[in-house]
């Protein structure tokens, strides 16, 4: 498939030019023309760029790419390795940051609902990147269950024992919605990470919050989406799972 057209399509697919975001989203570094073979992840890592040349990719698609607002611009280490990595293979970067949270079907979001079992009945927070919806059980059983999914102990802070009817999620590190997601009506909220002030605020509102971890709830989207485009336009697309605790 040639790449311009694959960037148009999936700029479309993820309604890229409606979210403000904290880095560009689409191609972010331009490979050979062709692709036939991609690699996804969740992360441009410099291990993640190394497997994909190993597997004889043509792109990387990611939901965490570069050049992030107000990073060091400077390309020298770090940044000069991996650089160094796609521009002397030809290997193409493609990454969706906030419209890889968002969307409906192949979105982080979307995919840990379906996979936990949970209805999807609105969103909150900005630009909408947050999820509602039903859920059964304590704040404890769900805990219980994610860690079954996610093959990671969550951190349960606040009232473990709540009933919870509607749940507010947003992968990654959302915790800052948490008060938004109270303020939804949320009975328990679930994101990836947590930050010292969240803990008070599970204890004081009575809204129990779960952190199950950043890599681990925004490992789906990226698969969702790499299925996707081996269904439709025949790409061989391989997802490598790289280990991390955060």
């Amino acid at each position: 498939m040639d790449r311009n057209e694959l960037a148009g399509y999936l700029d479309r697919l993820l309604d890229c030019g409606r979210f403000r975001d904290y880095c560009p989203n689409g191609l972010q570094v331009e490979g050979r023309a062709g692709i036939r073979r991609i690699v996804c992840g969740v992360s441009a890592s410099l291990t993640l760029l190394q497997a994909a040349l190993a597997a004889d990719a043509d792109a990387v698609l990611v939901h965490h790419g570069w050049f992030w607002r107000g990073e060091d611009g400077r390309v020298t280490g770090i940044r000069r390795a991996r650089l160094k990595a796609l521009l002397e293979n030809d290997l193409s970067l493609f990454a969706y940051h906030l419209p890889l949270d968002a969307h409906p079907e192949f979105g982080n979001n979307a995919q840990l609902a379906r996979r936990l079992g949970w209805a999807v009945e609105g969103r909150f927070g900005e630009q909408d990147v947050g999820f509602l919806g039903r859920a059964e059980g304590s704040a404890q059983e769900i805990a219980d269950r994610l860690a079954l999914e996610l093959g990671r102990l969550p951190l349960l802070v606040g009232d473990a024992g709540r009933r919870v009817e509607r749940i507010a999620w947003c992968s990654g590190g959302a915790q800052g919605y948490f008060e938004q997601a109270i303020a939804a009506g949320a009975d328990l909220y679930v994101s990836g990470e947590i930050s010292e002030q969240t803990t008070h605020l599970a204890q004081e509102s009575g809204v129990p919050f779960i952190a199950a971890g950043h890599h681990a709830t925004e490992r789906y989207g990226v698969q969702a989406l790499g299925a996707h485009l081996a269904e439709r336009f025949g790409i061989e697309c391989r997802y490598v799972e790289l280990d991390n605790p955060a």
